[in-house]
């Protein structure tokens, strides 16, 4: 999804499936704890339903209207963390499972050697 738009302008906004249903309102928006970007948005599907959680990062904004490029079966079938709290590393591993999204871990840091001291050269 763009990440030049502000979260904050992403609440009330509606929210349709991949065929163009509407699914309902963003009630939240939910930002990664690395880096501050909008990933996730929870999705009032009804006035007396749960909120569904949905990925940001494969959706689109058109014409005002988060666009999300799942059935709404599946939206609708999301895990249910409620709203307002935290999303947990697990919690987020499950959404991810339950959209099929790629989840590969990251790439492993590479190997340093922090033995020497800084300033000195040891090719002497």
């Amino acid at each position: 999804m763009q990440t030049d738009i502000d979260p904050r302008n992403l609440i009330g906004r509606k929210a349709f499936d991949r065929n163009g249903n509407r699914i309902g309102t963003i009630d939240e928006v939910y930002l990664d704890d690395a880096t501050g970007v909008p990933e996730w948005a929870a999705i009032r599907t009804g006035l007396f339903s749960r909120d569904a959680f949905v990925p940001l990062e494969p959706s689109e904004l058109i014409d005002g209207g988060l666009h999300i490029p799942f059935d709404r079966a599946l939206i609708k079938d999301a895990p249910d963390f409620g709203v307002g709290r935290h999303l947990s590393p697990e919690q987020e591993l499950q959404l991810y499972h339950h959209y099929g999204l790629d989840t590969a871990p990251p790439a492993p840091l590479p190997d340093h050697d922090f033995g020497r001291l800084a300033g000195r050269d040891d090719s002497a």
